[in-house]
């Protein structure tokens, strides 16, 4: 009998389709990791942004553009995270 906890589509699975999505769910939990880590890296640069923003002159600003680049990372990985991570987790 099918376990009930289950979404349809993952009740009938092949052993070789159960490790593939084990696989894909672990590549979605890694991009989760990555983007708190990233979001860390963000909060630390965060201290830096306004005086960033404030004292340097021209277009130069590296502090402002490194914490654009960790957002974005945050998003990216994030969001691929959450969509690769979808469906019921499984119970060790």
């Amino acid at each position: 009998m099918a376990n009930s906890l289950l979404p349809p589509e993952e009740r009938n699975l092949t052993p070789d389709q159960v490790e593939a999505l084990d696989k894909r769910r672990d590549l979605g939990h890694t991009f989760l990791v990555i983007a708190c880590q990233f979001t860390v890296i963000a909060t630390v640069l965060l201290l830096w942004v306004g005086q960033d923003l404030t004292y340097s002159p021209g277009w130069d600003h590296p502090m402002f553009y490194y914490f654009v680049l960790a957002l974005v990372l945050v998003a990216v990985f994030g969001i691929t995270g959450l969509i690769l991570r979808r469906g019921t987790p499984r119970i060790d």
